[in-house]
């Protein structure tokens, strides 16, 4: 028992025999560092008070002295920010009572210049008088270089003025000695700009008037998406690093960025999208170079749009021109961004199936695609030229034989002289009726295989069938949210559902899925999504809040039509509805 009362016995001692003078009991002291600061300083602010305290053997292995009350310090958070608390602790004897004494110290920065108040503080019955403190904006005379900073930043923008939609690049250079501890750096924000990261930041070293500092880099791609001028707030650096001499000092700056000029969309722009870039490209693969087809072969076409200095979700979607003679099935369009040290570089690759289906000379027509070049500032116009296709017919068929009128069943031939006659196929006829007996023999196996393929498809369908129920509705859950937020990803739930919900079908694009439903009501809602996500920067900012309960319910209204209607027996049609083929 008498060792376990040594050590809170000593401690007890030590502290009353350190005892100087006391202050009286409940007191409560406001103490600056300084009045008088310049912004970016940090201020040291110290408070001390006392209160009695009641120590005894029935509570001295409890007794906890930071469990004592604090000072209502956060009256200062409207004009100051706190960096950092600290707390020191002594007992002392005063008339035969004792009493801690505590003192806090806070790190303040003001949070704007002019002069500041630190309201009275209150700490249990004791309350501290008012402290004006006044804050210079600027920095001091002797800190005017860069030399004698212990931080600072640097701020540098590509341009004094930018189109709306056009890419900004802003440079963020953070300067420092000794070794940071914490640190906190802001990013640039605002309301009326996208800001993308342009990849990892940088850390390197640098001298400056012979000082040497440590620099973090980072680089932003801005885009104003309104006209007018763009002012950021400030860049703002906080931390705590230690000195050659191991001392810990608290490191505080902040940098305004020169206003940006936005200019708006120029009148003689002549295209549809808006497209302000440093370069734009257009370029197609997959047709044959000798232009020449079959019937029915296939074909993979590809464009791509390439782009400096735009996101990929501002670059325009190809459009579905082909001419009656070709099928055209289009996959879901390919978007990428890649962040680099100059901006963002952005494609959009289209690949498409094309079908030839009618011989004959046929044109895929020209692609135009207007943008605005903000190197020289003028329009500029990327084409992909028109491509003709010479398809010929599949060997061996006629497809537009005229039919005898008398009825014979004489051939038309021609002779090598290049005259026509008609005579009897004696050696033909002779060999048509064994062939013919053979060709039903192999259309009967062929039909008895497809049935009991079906067939098995058809029990194997019936097991998975809950699990494929499941997944549906989960689909259709999430595409009716994201249709009531106007949420991008509308489109792209929309393909997966159908996807899911018919099988049996291949579905690319919502232009797939407009074409088999055939639903004015629901192809006109999300045509208006899609202006709305992807249209010009003028209409964007007249637009109403998005209401998106007209689309799921006739999402809602398609869902519930389509499983009173389905039957699973009937079989796809092999092309896009709207085109016939050629006989």
């Amino acid at each position: 028992m008498v060792s376990r009362l040594t050590g809170p016995f000593i401690l007890i001692l030590l502290l009353v025999t350190m005892a100087g003078p006391a202050m009286a009991a409940n007191d409560l002291t406001v103490e600056p560092d300084r009045t008088r600061l310049y912004e970016g300083e940090v201020l040291t602010l110290s408070v001390k008070g006392s209160t009695k305290i009641d120590i005894n053997l029935g509570n001295l292995f409890d007794f906890d002295l930071s469990s004592l009350p604090k000072p209502d310090i956060e009256k200062v958070e409207d004009d100051f920010e706190i960096l950092a608390r600290n707390q020191q602790y002594s007992i002392r004897t005063v008339n035969n009572e004792m009493v801690g004494e505590i003192t806090w110290t806070y790190q303040l920065a003001p949070k704007k210049t002019g002069e500041l108040t630190i309201p009275p503080l209150t700490f249990r019955d004791s309350r501290s008088t008012p402290v004006t403190i006044e804050v210079i904006s600027g920095t001091p005379p002797d800190q005017e270089s860069d030399a004698q900073r212990d931080s600072f930043i640097e701020l540098a923008a590509d341009k004094d003025e930018v189109y709306v939609q056009e890419q900004l690049v802003l440079t963020i250079k953070l300067f420092f000695t000794g070794n940071l501890i914490r640190g906190e750096l802001s990013e640039p924000e605002h309301p009326n700009a996208i800001v993308e990261s342009l990849g990892k930041q940088s850390e390197y070293t640098r001298y400056r008037d012979g000082v040497r500092y440590r620099v973090v880099e980072r680089r932003y791609a801005l885009f104003p998406q309104k006209e007018g001028q763009l002012s950021l707030q400030p860049i703002r650096f906080e931390g705590q690093a230690r000195n050659e001499q191991g001392q810990l000092k608290f490191l505080r700056d902040s940098a305004n960025l020169f206003d940006i000029t936005v200019k708006g969309v120029p009148a003689e722009f002549s295209g549809d999208t808006w497209l302000p870039a440093r370069t734009l490209e257009l370029d197609q693969s997959g047709l044959p170079r000798n232009q020449n087809l079959t019937a029915g072969q296939n074909l993979t076409r590809s464009l791509t749009i390439r782009a400096e200095g735009l996101p990929a979700e501002s670059l325009p979607p190809f459009p579905e021109r082909v001419p009656d003679g070709i099928r055209a099935y289009p996959e879901k369009p390919e978007r990428t961004t890649t962040p680099g040290a100059e901006g963002l570089t952005s494609t959009l690759t289209q690949t498409t199936a094309l079908v030839p289906v009618q011989p004959g000379k046929l044109t895929l027509p020209e692609i135009r695609i207007p943008w605005w070049d903000t190197e020289s500032d003028s329009e500029k116009v990327a084409v992909i030229p028109a491509h003709t296709l010479v398809v010929e017919g599949i060997p061996g068929q006629i497809d537009s034989a005229p039919s005898n009128p008398e009825g014979g069943s004489e051939a038309v031939t021609e002779t090598n002289n290049g005259r026509a006659s008609a005579e009897p196929d004696n050696e033909s006829g002779a060999e048509f009726w064994p062939m013919a007996t053979l060709a039903v023999v192999v259309g009967w196996l062929i039909t008895l295989a497809a049935w009991w393929y079906s067939r098995r498809r058809t029990n194997a369908g019936k097991v998975v069938a809950s699990q494929g129920d499941n997944r549906e509705k989960v689909l259709f859950r999430d595409l009716c949210e994201a249709a009531q937020a106007g949420s991008p990803k509308t489109t792209d739930l929309l393909v997966r559902w159908m996807s899911q919900r018919h099988t049996e079908r291949t579905f690319q694009s919502v232009t797939d899925v407009n074409r088999f439903l055939d639903d004015t009501e629901l192809a006109a809602e999300i045509e208006q999504l899609q202006q709305r996500l992807f249209g010009t920067p003028g209409e964007s900012a007249t637009q109403e809040p998005w209401q998106g309960e007209r689309l799921v319910a006739a999402l809602i209204r398609v869902r519930g039509t389509a499983s009173e209607s389905a039957t699973g027996d009937q079989l796809p049609p092999l092309y896009p509805q709207g085109l016939s083929t050629s006989r």
